[in-house]
């Protein structure tokens, strides 16, 4: 029996100078994994001096944004007042619920330096009962994380409960999120930790049971069954996502994610109208899409 339900393989942008973007939720096979609905890949690219590839403020609705970092450094600003610079290890977890407004730019002591910059961010979508709840920003160090040997794996808990550890990182329904290496040859046994599983193979292929999962892809995996992963000839890293089903279908366009369509239309007009919030300092923002969500 194959334990991978789906392959996912995303897509690629490029997002200008050679900044690769793998965006591989949602997709038509598969929406959603537990909470997370979306789930982009970045980089691995080398930032240079004069050229940044900041992300200018921008609004959300309905979903927690999850940004992790392999390397390099992020300097994340907000409506509500945050200001973290983000860095490898550590997960930045921030709650837009009935709207927040961030950006994301290169910090001011790298901008004459070169530098890579690589990671994911993902989107989990609130449950119903908190999509309206007051937006917030949680930066979690990478120091606060549980790191735990599992088999030949070095297993990161950056959210959830496995193992016996529990992320400090709180979360609004069972959800998991790992990050995973293995050595060459090196074998991992994932057991069912919850519902819903995927694997996505950060930089190397990997084995699970009897099927090979390349270099970024996703395994959406059968629920209920041990996977075992086994790396090949070089060291791979992987994530581990999921949780619990989400509680119905969500709406998703643009920034915005909502149960319910007349949701995003009022955040498409208060966007527009800025009434959503402004990040301090920023005179810069993202306007709407010409193309507008249709009900």
């Amino acid at each position: 029996m194959n334990s991978i339900l789906h392959v996912l393989s995303g897509h690629e942008k490029d997002l200008g100078g050679g900044f690769l973007v793998r965006r591989v939720l949602p997709a038509a096979a598969q929406r959603a994994v537990g909470p997370f609905i979306f789930f982009d890949h970045f980089g691995p690219v080398t930032e240079t001096p004069g050229r940044a590839h900041d992300v200018r403020p921008h609004p959300h609705i309905g979903l927690a944004t999850v940004t992790y970092l392999f390397e390099g450094a992020q300097m994340h600003r907000d409506s509500v007042g945050s200001l973290q610079r983000i860095e490898p290890g550590a997960v930045n977890w921030m709650t837009a619920g009935r709207g927040i407004v961030h950006s994301e730019r290169k910090p001011d002591d790298l901008l004459d330096q070169n530098y890579g910059i690589h990671g994911l961010q993902l989107w989990a979508a609130l449950p119903r009962a908190h999509e309206e709840d007051a937006p917030s920003f949680v930066h979690t160090p990478a120091s606060a994380l549980p790191q735990l040997q599992v088999g030949d794996a070095r297993v990161r808990l950056l959210i959830g409960e496995a193992w016996g550890a529990r992320s400090p990182v709180a979360v609004y329904m069972p959800t998991l999120y790992l990050d995973v290496q293995l050595p060459a040859d090196g074998v991992f046994e994932l057991p069912p930790l919850v519902a819903q599983r995927a694997v996505y193979a950060v930089d190397a292929a990997v084995r699970i049971d009897e099927a090979d999962l390349q270099a970024r892809q996703m395994g959406v995996l059968a629920e209920g069954e041990t996977v075992r992963i086994r790396a090949g000839a070089q060291v791979a890293r992987l994530v581990v996502i999921g949780g619990a089903a989400l509680d119905g279908p969500r709406h998703m366009w643009w920034n915005f994610v909502s149960s319910r369509k007349e949701r995003i239309m009022q955040a498409a007009a208060d966007w527009e109208a800025q009434r959503l919030g402004q990040v301090p300092g920023e005179t810069e923002f993202i306007p709407l899409p010409e193309r507008r969500f249709l009900a």
